[in-house]
C-alpha cells in the first residue's frame, strides 16, 4: 500500500517499515526531494543495462542502479515511465529501476533482481518491490508492432492491432515467474496521464513535461528526506 506524505512524495508501506532504508516515489509537488548529496544518477536510455553503484555520482549510461552500500541514494527520473523500487530485507541491498515499455520488454525488472543475485547473494522469494507511479492500462494504448512484443506475457489475450497494455501486469508476471512472491509486489496504482494535478506525464505534455524523482537508499549519511 503506498500513502503521500505531506511532503507530496509517495511512499510504500512495507519499505518504510524498514528503519534501515529511505525511499520514495517524488511528484511534480514534491520540492527540494530528494536530498542531492550522496545520489547515484543515470543516463537513463530504454535499455537492459543494470549498473551496480560503488559510489555516488553519475555511474554512466543504464537503466537500474544496485548497491549495498549505505548513504548512497539510488535515484532515477520518469513521467510516465515506471519507477521500481527493490530491497532486501536479509541482504540489506537496494535497487531503482527506470521501466519504460522498451525496457519492460527487454526485462530489466527481472534482470536487475538476477543482478541484485550475483552481487549480493539476494533470493528474489526476499525481495520487497514497490512500483510507483507512472502511466496505466487505461492510458497506454499502443500500435500492433508493441503490443506484438508484449503478447507472450498475455497469451490468455492475444494482444494484436492497436490497443491498450498494462506495464504493471507485465513486470508482475516477469517478477513472479523469476521467483519473486506476489505478496511482494506493491503498485501505486496511479497513472501519470490521468493525474495531471500529481504528476509529470511525456504522453500528455510532449516536451513541456517535467520529470519526477525516485529513490531508495540504505540508510546512512541524508540522502532521504531534503
Amino acid at each position: 500500500m503506498f500513502r503521500r506524505g505531506s511532503d507530496d512524495v509517495f511512499r510504500e508501506e512495507t519499505l518504510e517499515s524498514f528503519p534501515w532504508l529511505q525511499h520514495g516515489f517524488g511528484t511534480r509537488l514534491s520540492s527540494g526531494w530528494p536530498n542531492t548529496t550522496g545520489l547515484a544518477t543515470i543516463k537513463q536510455i530504454h535499455s537492459d543495462r543494470v549498473l551496480c553503484v560503488e559510489s555516488p555520482g553519475p555511474q554512466g549510461e543504464g537503466d537500474a542502479l544496485i548497491s549495498n552500500l549505505p548513504g548512497v541514494g539510488l535515484a532515477i527520473r520518469t513521467a510516465d515511465c515506471l519507477p521500481i523500487l527493490v530491497a532486501d530485507p536479509r541482504n540489506r541491498a537496494v535497487a531503482a529501476i527506470h521501466a519504460g515499455w522498451r525496457g519492460v520488454v527487454s526485462e530489466i525488472a527481472p534482470k536487475a533482481v538476477e543482478a541484485m543475485r550475483r552481487q549480493f547473494g539476494s533470493k528474489p522469494e526476499d525481495l520487497v518491490v514497490a512500483i510507483g507511479p507512472g502511466i496505466g492500462l487505461c492510458c497506454f494504448e499502443v500500435g500492433p508492432e508493441v503490443a506484438e512484443r508484449f503478447s507472450p506475457y498475455f497469451p490468455e489475450v492475444g494482444l494484436s492491432g492497436r490497443t491498450k497494455v498494462d506495464l504493471v501486469e507485465t513486470i508482475c508476471r516477469q517478477l513472479r515467474r523469476n521467483g519473486v512472491k506476489t505478496g511482494q509486489i506493491s503498485s501505486s496504482g496511479l497513472c501519470s496521464y490521468c493525474n495531471p494535478e500529481l504528476f509529470e506525464s511525456y504522453r500528455r505534455d510532449r516536451e513541456a513535461a517535467g520529470r519526477m524523482v525516485a529513490m531508495i537508499s540504505l540508510a546512512g549519511e541524508d540522502t532521504g528526506r531534503g
